[in-house]
């Protein structure tokens, strides 16, 4: 499927999911724009997550249930590699809330899983570009993402602030400023 495809499928899925009706509450849900934007990717083919983005086949239908009740979703069906830190990735997230309730434990889930992923992790969770990201850190995480003062890379955020809690220090640098690496983790998203 080449691009201009994806694009088409994206939209029309983003259309649907957004003009699904179901009740008052979950629809000011902020982030419902966000989840629909992660399935209309991965169903475009876009992203590294599986099926249920991560969340597991019953918590899935949950949040298609809630949030987009009746909407028609065909995912792309494919397995990712399970990472050793998953649960510590999620426990950070977890620990950073910034308001309780199953959509920010929704998005734990999901924004640990696609670490496993090989591109940005904007790209992991099938979004539209890096500011979807933001602003779903900022929207469920932001006592950490205020921590992102650098505005570094958001996966490489994420195993920074984890490998800092466990006591491991990987940069050969006393700062990110003086790090050779520091192109890698500050440099433009594509």
């Amino acid at each position: 499927m080449n691009a201009l495809g994806r694009m088409e499928i994206r939209a029309a899925m983003l259309s649907d999911l957004l003009d699904a009706g179901g009740a008052p509450a979950l629809l000011n849900d902020p982030n419902r724009p966000l989840l629909a934007s992660m399935i209309a990717g991965q169903a475009a083919g876009q992203g590294c997550l599986p099926a249920h983005l991560g969340l597991g086949p019953a918590r899935f239908s949950e949040l298609l249930a809630r949030l987009f009740p009746g909407t028609p979703v065909f995912l792309v069906r494919r397995e990712i590699e399970e990472i050793p830190e998953l649960d510590d990735l999620r426990k950070l997230l977890l620990d950073h809330r910034a308001h309780p309730g199953v959509s920010a434990e929704w998005m734990a889930d999901i924004v640990a899983t696609a670490c496993a992923g090989r591109d940005h992790l904007w790209q992991d969770l099938g979004l539209a570009n890096r500011d979807e990201l933001s602003r779903l850190m900022r929207l469920n995480f932001k006592p950490l993402a205020d921590q992102n003062v650098g505005d570094m890379k958001w996966k490489k955020f994420l195993y920074k602030q984890f490998c800092a809690a466990e006591g491991i220090y990987v940069c050969p640098a006393p700062s990110c400023g003086e790090c050779a690496d520091h192109p890698k983790c500050f440099g433009p998203e594509t």
